[in-house]
């Protein structure tokens, strides 16, 4: 997972062990952790209609920043793993459905949107971009446009284009920018407190 130079590492490659077993116990760890973040921020939830406002956004774009691309990727297809196979890890679950069942639902698109955002952001934060807040608010920015245009794709088969840009756009235009902000801010500030090798 080691990236060329240090500048082109995620965050937890700063700290990840070097011994090869120790490392990938590490990394299995934390991708079990970050999909009992991606659970819990699920949880966390406004109720606005057909899609509900949560956390989760917010915490993908903290484990591509954190994880980079490869255990970014891994973490989110992990919890997807678990929402499949039928444990209640997806937002308004076992309420509103389980499984494949539910993830074929209105949220369906966003599910899915959260692997390309994750991907796109652990991309970048692997070539150094996450030392750089101007990068990462445009990396994060990219995720965000992308992730939202595949669950509107995605809602409006199910309950019409105005419909699905009412609901499941319009609410989450200022919140979802601010999570962004947030989190491209947070991820050059974490950066400048990590002790530079050699």
């Amino acid at each position: 997972m080691a990236a060329a130079s240090s500048t082109s590492t995620a965050l937890v490659s700063a700290a990840l062990p070097a011994k090869r077993a120790t490392r990938l116990a590490t990394q299995v760890l934390l991708a079990v952790a970050g999909s009992l973040l991606l659970v819990a921020s699920a949880k966390t939830k406004v109720v606005l209609g057909p899609v509900d406002m949560s956390l989760q956004t917010l915490a993908v774009l903290g484990i591509g920043a954190a994880f980079g691309l490869r255990l970014g990727l891994a973490t989110v297809m992990l919890y997807m793993a678990q929402g499949a196979m039928g444990y209640p890890v997806f937002q308004s679950t076992p309420e509103k459905g389980i499984g494949i069942a539910y993830m074929l639902g209105s949220t369906g698109g966003y599910l899915a949107g959260f692997v390309a955002m994750v991907a796109i952001v652990g991309w970048a934060v692997d070539r150094g971009w996450g030392r750089s807040i101007v990068k990462m608010l445009g990396a994060m920015l990219v995720a965000e446009v992308v992730m939202m245009a595949m669950g509107f794709s995605w809602l409006s088969l199910l309950i019409g284009a105005d419909e699905a840009w009412q609901f499941g756009v319009v609410p989450f235009i200022v919140p979802d920018l601010i999570k962004v902000a947030l989190a491209a801010a947070a991820v050059p500030a974490i950066w400048a407190l990590v002790p530079k090798k050699g």
